[in-house]
């Protein structure tokens, strides 16, 4: 049950980034639901690695390395789902940030494992 109130959270919180970036492109409610699915799968499998395999630039940054790593997340997302539309890496890190704070207002990450 858990599962799904962060998907809900998570399609109500990319909905919303979507309403105020122009860069971000969301066909249908139901693919930002899909959305928050698929970025929930993405950072419970492939982030971690990144992470562990990115820790010596991610200590240089001070953490900002982070940002890259959720940005590529999201543009793997834009490769995987049709109505999901990123216009370019810049927007990627923007749309990770909007967010990640839209989240936080919510008191919801984007992680299966909480």
């Amino acid at each position: 049950m858990n599962f799904l109130v962060k998907i809900l959270l998570g399609g109500i919180s990319v909905l919303i980034a979507e309403f105020f970036l122009s860069g971000i492109y969301i066909d249908t409610f139901i693919t930002g639901f899909i959305l928050a699915a698929v970025i929930i799968l993405i950072n419970v499998t492939l982030k971690p690695l990144l992470v562990v395999l990115t820790f010596p630039i991610t200590i240089v940054t001070l953490g900002l390395f982070l940002l890259v790593i959720n940005a590529l997340m999201i543009m793997l997302a834009d490769r995987i789902i049709p109505g999901f539309q990123v216009d370019s890496f810049w927007w990627a890190i923007l749309f990770a940030i909007v967010l990640s704070i839209i989240n936080a207002l919510f008191g919801n990450n984007l992680n299966a494992a909480d």
